[in-house]
C-alpha cells in the first residue's frame, strides 16, 4: 500500500524543478508516490519532468494538455493520489531530506487528521522560520476552535497547503479538493473548509519545507487579471462560512480577512496594469458592499485609520455593472 502521495504541479520552472526533483529523491522511500503533475509548461519543464518520470522512484507523471492553473494542477494530483496521507508541494520549492518520513510519524502516532507544519521563506540568500500560529504543539486539536478569535492571527491565515500532511479520510469526503481554475488565493477557501469540517489536527515545528520566494514567474509577482481570483476566492470563504452551523461565530473573521486582504491589494495598486487596477477598485467595492454592513464596519474600526479611510472610500464609489457578475 501507498503510505504517502506527493502532490508538485510544475509549470514554466525549468529553473528551478531540478533542485524540487532532488528534493523529492532525498525523500523517497518504496511506500511514497510523487505525483508530478506538468501544467502545459512552454519551457523546458516537461523535458525535465520527463527524465524524472524515469530516475525518480515513486514517480508518477501526468500531464495536461492545456494550462489550468495551480488549484486545478493540485486537483488532477489528488484525483490520482493511492496513498494513505495526501501532502503537497510546489514546483519551484524544495524540502530537507527525510521530511516526509517524520511528518508521517508524526500524523500516525497522533492519529489526527492534518498536521500543519511551520516553514522556511527563502528570498534570494535570505532564510526565514516561518510559524504556523497555533501556540499548542505535539498534541491533538480541534481544528473549527482554531479559526478564531477574530482579531489574532489564527491557523486559518496560515493557508499553505504544502505545510502540512493530510489523512486519505479527507480526500474521500471531498475536502481536499481546490475549486478548479482559481489562479490565485486558491489555498484560502480549502484551508477555511479544511478547519470547518476535518475533527482533529495537530500542530509540529518540525522544519523541511523550503518556501522560494520572488520568483519571476510565480503570481504573488506579476500584477495581471489572475491576480484578482483573491475576490473570487474569498467570496467563496463568505458564501461557505455564512451557511455554516456557527456563522454567527466565524463571519466575523472571515469578513475582517476578506477587507484586510482587498487593503492590501490596494496598498500595492501600482503594481496592476491600469485596465486591472481599474477593475480592481470596482469589483473590491461591489464586495464590500456585498458583505453584511455591520461586520465590515467592525472590521473597518479595528483597522489603522489609513486602511479603514481607504475601504470607506471605496466602498462609497459607483459600481459598474460587471463588477457585481
Amino acid at each position: 500500500m501507498v503510505k504517502l502521495s506527493v502532490v508538485v504541479p510544475f509549470f514554466n520552472v525549468q529553473t528551478y524543478a531540478p533542485d524540487t526533483l532532488r528534493s523529492l529523491r532525498a525523500n523517497a522511500r518504496e511506500d511514497f508516490e510523487f505525483i508530478l503533475v506538468d501544467d502545459c509548461s512552454t519551457d523546458g519543464t516537461g523535458q525535465v519532468l520527463e527524465r524524472a518520470g524515469r530516475e525518480l522512484p515513486g514517480a508518477v507523471l501526468v500531464r495536461h494538455e492545456k494550462n489550468g492553473g495551480l488549484a486545478t494542477a493540485r486537483n488532477t494530483g489528488l484525483d490520482a493520489a493511492r496513498g494513505e496521507y495526501v501532502t503537497f508541494l510546489d514546483g519551484d520549492d524544495w524540502l530537507a531530506p527525510g521530511y516526509y518520513s517524520e511528518l508521517v510519524a508524526f500524523a500516525q502516532e497522533l492519529g489526527v487528521d492534518f498536521v500543519r507544519t511551520d516553514h522556511v521563506q527563502c528570498t534570494g540568500r535570505t532564510r526565514t522560520v516561518h510559524r504556523a500560529p497555533v501556540g499548542r504543539r505535539g498534541v491533538a486539536l480541534t481544528p473549527r476552535e482554531a479559526i478564531l478569535p477574530a482579531d489574532r492571527s489564527t491557523s486559518v491565515d496560515y493557508p499553505y497547503a504544502w505545510a502540512g500532511v493530510y489523512h486519505r479520510r479527507l480526500l474521500d469526503e471531498g475536502v481536499l479538493h481546490f475549486r478548479d481554475g482559481l489562479r490565485t488565493a486558491e489555498d484560502r477557501p480549502w484551508i477555511w473548509r479544511l478547519h470547518r469540517e476535518a475533527r482533529s489536527f495537530a500542530v509540529t515545528g518540525l522544519l523541511g519545507v523550503f518556501y522560494r520566494r520572488g520568483v519571476a514567474t510565480s503570481l504573488t509577482q506579476i500584477g495581471d487579471v489572475r491576480q484578482l481570483d483573491f475576490l473570487r476566492a474569498f467570496d467563496q470563504v463568505i458564501d461557505e462560512t455564512s451557511r455554516d452551523r456557527d456563522a454567527e461565530k466565524l463571519l466575523p473573521k472571515a469578513v475582517r480577512t476578506y477587507c484586510a486582504i482587498i487593503a492590501h491589494h490596494l496598498a500595492h495598486i501600482e503594481r496592476f496594469e491600469p485596465d486591472v487596477a481599474r477593475t480592481l477598485r470596482s469589483k473590491s467595492a461591489a464586495a464590500l458592499r456585498r458583505m453584511p454592513r455591520h461586520l465590515v464596519e467592525d472590521a473597518l474600526r479595528a483597522m489603522d485609520e489609513d486602511r479603514a479611510v481607504r475601504l470607506r472610500r471605496l466602498r462609497r464609489r459607483p459600481v459598474r455593472a460587471e463588477a457585481t457578475a
